[in-house]
């Protein structure tokens, strides 16, 4: 698996090297990056919409349509690195920060074992 070679930076400069080779770091500032996260999360969600948890994992052993799913995926994932990479964002380093804030947050002994949605946590 590629995921257990590649470094984030490396796809960084993949995306970094695709958008350069095209001229488009004049169409990429901050909005239409975000813009773009948030359209392809948007089509992502589409293919779960009013299915059960049963009809979602149906997707993903569908060979066509985990395709789809993880097309969408790699489209967040392109615009999220483009946004980080754009603006010196070092996204392993604020995942780590977010996830000791979140640690603090919920703690396993608030959260494991609790018939509560993280969001009643607080």
């Amino acid at each position: 698996m590629l995921d257990d070679k590649t470094t984030i930076r490396e796809l960084k400069e993949k995306v970094k090297a695709f958008c350069e080779e095209r001229d488009w770091d004049k169409f990429h500032n901050a909005k239409e990056l975000a813009i773009g996260i948030v359209t392809e999360a948007s089509e992502l969600l589409e293919h779960f919409r009013f299915k059960s948890e049963e009809q979602v994992d149906e997707l993903f052993e569908n060979d066509l349509k985990r395709k789809e799913l993880t097309e969408e995926l790699a489209d967040v994932l392109y615009f999220l690195l483009r946004l980080a990479q754009r603006y010196d964002i070092d996204l392993t380093t604020e995942l780590e920060e977010k996830i000791k804030k979140n640690n603090k947050r919920y703690s396993v002994e608030k959260a494991k074992g609790s018939n509560k949605k993280y969001t009643e946590l607080d």
